[in-house]
């Protein structure tokens, strides 16, 4: 079983705060000889506001020596789940999930932001002191 990220908890309870429905901790990926883990995979009701969505979450804390290397270690995985739960359970939308204090210090830089937008990347912020999602972009 995978570690889990200093933010897995937070990110759980905003997702549960949001009216979202925790499916999976951790969330199982096989595709013939790959096993692999994502952090979550939460479902949102379809009366809900988001409605009828299913997702997976990945859970990134950017606490590495360098935000540049965990940023490029975050996107090659991003790009390994993504491929991967398209071709085996394509409901599914994969997100990466980052706190307020990295999305303001690091994402929103111009380069980090035209990477992110060039590869489609769908990520939510959130407040961990307060456990909320702050902000969904995809």
């Amino acid at each position: 079983m995978p570690a889990k990220d200093l933010y897995h908890d937070a990110v759980k309870a905003a997702l549960t705060k949001d009216g979202w429905l925790i499916v999976a901790d951790p969330y199982r990926i096989q595709y013939k000889d790959i096993d692999l883990y994502a952090d979550l995979a939460a479902e949102r009701p379809i009366a809900a506001e988001r409605g009828g969505q299913k997702i997976v979450v990945e859970v990134k804390s950017f606490v590495g020596r360098s935000p540049m290397t965990d940023f490029h270690n975050a996107i090659g995985q991003y790009a390994v789940y993504r491929s991967l739960i398209q071709a085996t359970e394509p409901d599914y939308q994969l997100y990466l999930a980052i706190d307020d204090i990295t999305y303001e210090n690091f994402f929103k830089r111009e380069g980090i932001a035209f990477i992110i937008n060039d590869s489609q990347i769908a990520l939510f912020v959130i407040a961990v002191e307060q456990q909320e999602i702050v902000k969904w972009i995809s």
